[in-house]
């Protein structure tokens, strides 16, 4: 073995390393952004859940039980004067996660030293989202008796829970549906990122530029095979969904879909952006896998989405598995309609809107 030999060839991989800045960044990076991610930014027993009170009648032990509620720290009452038409639409959509639901007569019971019922229906799409604060409503009734009966009181008012669209909190039925989006992401955007990078690679680049094509007509011909792709995938993955795990569908299938094409579309035109920048097929690999980790822990795929920091939730916000993990979760379980989806649905359109106009601005006439 010769000093001399192996220094040159050390001396070599360090220089080719340092020339390959993707590399270089993703080994610096990565251990960051997982250590400050897990460190601060996964939490599986959120508080502070939104929640929606309706209660006809707003007297004295009605506000009292709602700050029995709000003390526990697992609940904040968003809208404290809501109508039960009003209830369920917001827990359709996922602006809240609890109803909770006080009858006129429970000023009435509670006076008379009875025990008045009190109805809390927690959105269990998410077991684990919904255990914590559902696990605490045990303590309500005790700190209600005690703080508006008096210390002598024992026993507060039944709180009855009812776990709206998974009832068995079978988890099953929120990790399969979810898969759906997390696959297609894992899949396509690594796909769709090596379209150009491997024309480079192959030295066929030269004669795409040649060609009499805009950059327009080059990423649509690039993406859609993509997007037929994905839609197979997409169908493959809920037929096993139904089949094995007998996962319930409550909603329409033509909505569902029409999420489906613009999650793919989002993703697609994510993976081409990704190839106008990166030179080689390994780079594009690697940018791929940078994006798909917070993909992965920002969404709400693994951890509750509404227990992690507002810095780390709106991170999450700018990731279209996001939205469409909550748009595919509504429809399958909930039977949302248009007009609940319509947010997330709007904010994949804007996502599309903007990834297309910087793949287009990123490409590249020449290749230098």
């Amino acid at each position: 073995m010769s000093p001399s030999r192996l220094y040159a060839l050390l001396r070599k991989e360090f220089i080719q390393m340092r020339r390959d800045r993707v590399t270089f960044a993703m080994m610096l990076v990565v251990p960051i952004m997982q250590l400050l991610l897990f460190g601060f930014a996964i939490n599986d027993d959120p508080r502070h859940l939104p929640a929606a009170l309706v209660a006809p009648v707003q007297g004295r032990f009605t506000q009292g039980m709602a700050v029995a509620v709000k003390n526990t720290g697992y609940f904040d009452i968003t809208h404290p004067n809501a109508t039960g038409e009003e209830a369920e639409r917001l827990i359709t959509s996922g602006a809240v996660s609890f109803i909770i639901t006080i009858p006129p007569d429970f000023e009435r019971k509670a006076l008379a030293g009875g025990r008045p019922q009190i109805l809390v229906e927690a959105d269990a799409t998410d077991p684990a989202a919904s255990s914590g604060a559902v696990s605490a409503l045990s303590t309500v009734a005790a700190s209600f008796a005690q703080r508006e009966m008096g210390a002598a009181a024992t026993a507060g008012p039944d709180i009855v829970v009812h776990r709206r669209y998974n009832p068995e909190a079978i988890m099953q039925y929120n990790i399969v549906p979810a898969l759906l989006g997390v696959i297609l992401q894992m899949t396509l955007v690594m796909m769709a990122a090596m379209a150009l990078t491997r024309e480079i690679e192959r030295g066929t680049m030269e004669n795409l530029l040649a060609m009499p094509a805009t950059p327009m007509e080059i990423m649509i011909g690039k993406i859609t095979p993509f997007i037929g792709v994905g839609a197979v995938q997409a169908l493959v993955i809920l037929a096993a969904a139904k089949a094995i795990f007998d996962v319930p569908f409550m909603g329409s299938a033509g909505l569902l879909f029409v999420c489906m094409l613009l999650f793919v579309l989002a993703l697609v035109l994510l993976g081409y952006l990704i190839s106008t920048v990166a030179r080689t097929q390994m780079q594009a690999m690697q940018l791929s896998i940078f994006i798909f980790l917070p993909s992965i822990l920002l969404s709400g795929f693994m951890f509750p989405f509404r227990g992690m920091p507002d810095w780390a939730q709106a991170l999450g916000e700018v990731l279209p598995v996001t939205h469409f993990l909550r748009m595919v979760r509504a429809v399958m379980l909930k039977g949302a309609g248009s007009a609940d989806i319509a947010p997330d649905f709007a904010a994949l359109l804007v996502m599309v809107a903007v990834l297309g106009a910087l793949a287009l601005l990123r490409f590249r006439r020449t290749l230098d």
